[in-house]
Protein backbone atom coordinates (compact mmCIF):
# COMPACT_ATOMS: atom_id res chain seq x y z
CA UNK A 1 0.00 0.00 0.00
CA UNK A 2 0.93 3.40 -0.57
CA UNK A 3 2.25 5.63 2.80
CA UNK A 4 -0.91 7.74 1.96
CA UNK A 5 -3.47 5.16 1.78
CA UNK A 6 -2.38 3.51 4.90
CA UNK A 7 -4.61 3.52 8.18
CA UNK A 8 -4.03 2.84 11.73
CA UNK A 9 -6.93 -0.12 11.39
CA UNK A 10 -4.33 -1.10 8.15
CA UNK A 11 -1.74 -1.59 10.31
CA UNK A 12 -3.47 -3.37 12.91
CA UNK A 13 -4.97 -5.86 10.45
CA UNK A 14 -1.63 -7.00 8.98
CA UNK A 15 0.90 -9.64 10.75
CA UNK A 16 3.84 -7.89 9.71
CA UNK A 17 5.61 -5.05 7.68
CA UNK A 18 7.30 -3.79 4.94
CA UNK A 19 8.43 -0.10 4.74
CA UNK A 20 9.88 0.88 1.78
CA UNK A 21 10.28 4.66 0.84
CA UNK A 22 12.94 6.74 -1.17
CA UNK A 23 15.55 8.64 1.46
CA UNK A 24 14.77 12.53 0.47
CA UNK A 25 17.58 14.62 2.12
CA UNK A 26 18.69 12.34 4.84
CA UNK A 27 15.18 11.55 5.70
CA UNK A 28 12.42 9.25 5.03
CA UNK A 29 10.03 10.25 2.25
CA UNK A 30 7.31 13.35 3.60
CA UNK A 31 4.51 10.36 2.31
CA UNK A 32 5.89 8.00 4.72
CA UNK A 33 6.71 10.30 7.66
CA UNK A 34 3.39 11.36 7.48
CA UNK A 35 2.11 8.07 7.35
CA UNK A 36 4.16 7.03 10.60
CA UNK A 37 2.38 11.00 12.37
CA UNK A 38 -0.77 9.92 11.63
CA UNK A 39 -0.74 6.13 12.52
CA UNK A 40 1.97 5.90 15.59
CA UNK A 41 -0.30 6.82 18.68
CA UNK A 42 -3.79 4.84 17.54
CA UNK A 43 -1.43 1.65 17.18
CA UNK A 44 1.05 2.21 20.23
CA UNK A 45 0.81 -0.64 22.26
CA UNK A 46 -1.58 -2.76 19.67
CA UNK A 47 1.51 -4.25 17.53
CA UNK A 48 4.34 -5.19 19.54
CA UNK A 49 6.48 -8.38 18.27
CA UNK A 50 5.40 -8.10 15.13
CA UNK A 51 7.52 -8.54 12.33
CA UNK A 52 9.95 -6.00 9.58
CA UNK A 53 11.52 -5.12 6.75
CA UNK A 54 12.82 -2.44 5.10
CA UNK A 55 13.83 -1.05 1.86
CA UNK A 56 15.63 2.60 1.30
CA UNK A 57 15.95 3.50 -2.11
CA UNK A 58 18.14 6.40 -1.86
CA UNK A 59 20.99 8.32 -3.28
CA UNK A 60 24.19 7.89 -1.49
CA UNK A 61 23.67 6.78 1.76
CA UNK A 62 20.04 6.08 2.99
CA UNK A 63 21.59 5.51 7.15
CA UNK A 64 19.12 8.24 7.92
CA UNK A 65 15.81 7.28 6.15
CA UNK A 66 17.06 3.92 7.77
CA UNK A 67 17.68 5.43 11.66
CA UNK A 68 13.92 7.48 11.63
CA UNK A 69 12.65 4.37 10.40
CA UNK A 70 14.04 1.99 13.28
CA UNK A 71 13.94 4.53 15.69
CA UNK A 72 9.91 4.30 15.16
CA UNK A 73 9.80 0.69 14.69
CA UNK A 74 11.26 0.66 18.17
CA UNK A 75 8.67 3.10 19.93
CA UNK A 76 6.30 0.21 18.17
CA UNK A 77 8.52 -2.89 19.60
CA UNK A 78 8.63 -4.61 16.27
CA UNK A 79 10.97 -7.15 15.60
CA UNK A 80 13.15 -6.68 12.68
CA UNK A 81 13.74 -9.68 10.65
CA UNK A 82 15.91 -9.26 8.59
CA UNK A 83 19.18 -6.59 7.59
CA UNK A 84 18.52 -3.36 6.59
CA UNK A 85 18.12 -2.72 2.83
CA UNK A 86 19.55 0.05 0.67
CA UNK A 87 18.73 0.38 -2.86
CA UNK A 88 21.95 2.74 -3.95
CA UNK A 89 20.92 5.06 -6.96
CA UNK A 90 24.03 6.70 -7.18
CA UNK A 91 22.46 10.28 -7.93
CA UNK A 92 25.40 12.29 -6.73
CA UNK A 93 25.36 15.55 -9.40
CA UNK A 94 22.16 18.05 -9.58
CA UNK A 95 21.01 16.47 -13.22
CA UNK A 96 21.43 13.08 -11.77
CA UNK A 97 18.93 14.12 -8.38
CA UNK A 98 16.51 15.87 -10.28
CA UNK A 99 16.61 12.84 -13.03
CA UNK A 100 13.56 10.46 -13.29
CA UNK A 101 14.43 7.39 -11.11
CA UNK A 102 13.87 3.81 -12.19
CA UNK A 103 14.79 0.40 -10.10
CA UNK A 104 16.02 -2.68 -11.90
CA UNK A 105 14.24 -5.56 -12.64
CA UNK A 106 16.85 -7.70 -10.08
CA UNK A 107 15.80 -4.83 -7.49
CA UNK A 108 12.24 -5.28 -8.28
CA UNK A 109 12.76 -8.90 -8.27
CA UNK A 110 14.62 -8.89 -5.22
CA UNK A 111 11.76 -6.97 -3.42
CA UNK A 112 8.96 -9.46 -4.42
CA UNK A 113 11.35 -12.40 -3.29
CA UNK A 114 11.74 -10.48 0.00
CA UNK A 115 7.87 -9.61 0.31
CA UNK A 116 6.99 -12.99 0.14
CA UNK A 117 9.47 -14.20 2.15
CA UNK A 118 8.15 -12.41 4.69
CA UNK A 119 4.58 -13.66 3.73
CA UNK A 120 5.56 -17.02 4.18
CA UNK A 121 7.36 -16.40 7.60
CA UNK A 122 4.48 -14.89 9.32
CA UNK A 123 1.98 -17.62 8.18
CA UNK A 124 4.48 -20.40 8.95
CA UNK A 125 4.63 -19.04 12.62
CA UNK A 126 8.53 -18.35 12.34
CA UNK A 127 7.93 -14.66 12.87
Amino acid sequence: MRAADVSPEDLLAAGGYLFCCPENLASMSGEMKEMFDRCYYPVLGRIEGRPYATVIAAGSDGEGAQRQIDRIATGWRLKRVTEPWIEMMDAQEPEEILAPKTVDEASLDRAAELGAALAEGIAQGIF
